[in-house]
């Protein structure tokens, strides 16, 4: 083994030992606000427009709707967030066997939060705007961003957006919001033949503005490839620390300017958004005049991990 290859594999090591407070203290609280904003959206402004939220909250709401018509439930508590919880179960346990176990812990943290804030949080008895498409696209902005929070916390909201992510993990070529929309529509239209048109077309909006809300905010679906520049001549405790710290991969090229004369080196990375900042620290710290160049949304065909979590 080489001696980059060693000092690599001994960072790595070094990081991965870490105390679990320790990697995820400035991640925690972005959960919990992230799992706050999702219950506000629902409760406040979707649930009072008797509309069904998007994967398997939407599900746990209709379950809960049909337990009332039924007769069954008739208590004051709102179960939706508790049958929420219980779907959750058998993805927790995929998610044990197949994620790394950091993001278990964080998913059920956020699966728990949401639970317990959308058990708890009112129901207000009109809605709180007077256009329906008005509570739609607040709900869905509210909903969306407060996943994708979550999401970029390396955490899940747990339902299909937990597949999704297990999926991505193992193939790589899936959006958490496209996967979340084709499930939506299965919804929806159940939705359609057990009530109305206008509650399935209202709740289909706001599943699709969450869905795009929430690709935006979870920057970790999006590929950048950094092309860096540095006049360094000894590039090796970088590159060593942009593969041991960040767990990339980076092509290096020999250059040199062609108006200056100057030996340059040349580097090709490939990251996604959500660890922009990192890369540019790590950077910085061997060289400060780098200069960086970044292209986002770029397609990625070949060995790619998405580092989701």
């Amino acid at each position: 083994m080489s001696t980059v290859k060693q000092r690599v594999r001994k960072l790595e090591k070094q990081i991965d030992e870490q105390p679990f407070w320790q990697e995820e203290k400035l991640r925690m609280p972005i959960i919990v606000l992230g799992s706050v904003i999702y219950a506000i959206g629902v409760n406040l402004f979707l649930r009072p427009l008797h509309l069904y939220s998007g994967g398997f909250m939407g599900f746990a709401q209709l379950i809960t709707t049909m337990l009332r018509s039924a007769g069954i439930y008739s208590g004051k508590t709102d179960l939706a967030g508790v049958i929420f919880y219980l779907m959750n179960v058998p993805g927790l346990i995929l998610a044990f066997r197949t994620m790394r176990k950091r993001f278990v812990v964080k998913t059920l943290l956020s699966v728990t939060l949401m639970t317990v804030l959308l058990t708890v949080f009112p129901i207000p008895d009109k809605p709180i705007l007077e256009e329906t498409i008005a509570n739609c696209l607040v709900a869905g902005i509210l909903g969306g961003t407060g996943i994708g929070l979550i999401l970029r916390a390396g955490s899940s909201d747990g339902g299909m957006d937990l597949i999704s992510m297990i999926l991505i993990q193992k193939k790589g070529h899936f959006s958490v919001g496209t996967v979340s929309i084709a499930t939506n529509a299965v919804l929806y239209g159940i939705c359609l033949f057990v009530f109305d048109v206008p509650t399935a077309i209202y709740s289909l909006i706001n599943s699709v503005i969450s869905s795009s809300t929430c690709d935006r905010v979870h920057t970790q679906n999006i590929n950048v490839q950094a092309t860096v520049v540095t006049k360094l001549e000894d590039t090796e405790p970088m590159e060593v620390a942009i593969m041991g710290s960040m767990g990339r991969g980076l092509t290096k090229l020999e250059a040199s300017g062609r108006f200056t004369g100057e030996n340059e080196s040349l580097f090709l990375i490939v990251i996604s958004k959500y660890e922009i900042g990192k890369l540019l620290s790590v950077i910085r710290t061997y060289d400060p005049g780098a200069f960086i160049i970044l292209n986002e949304n770029i397609r990625v065909e070949g060995h790619f991990i998405k580092k989701l979590t």
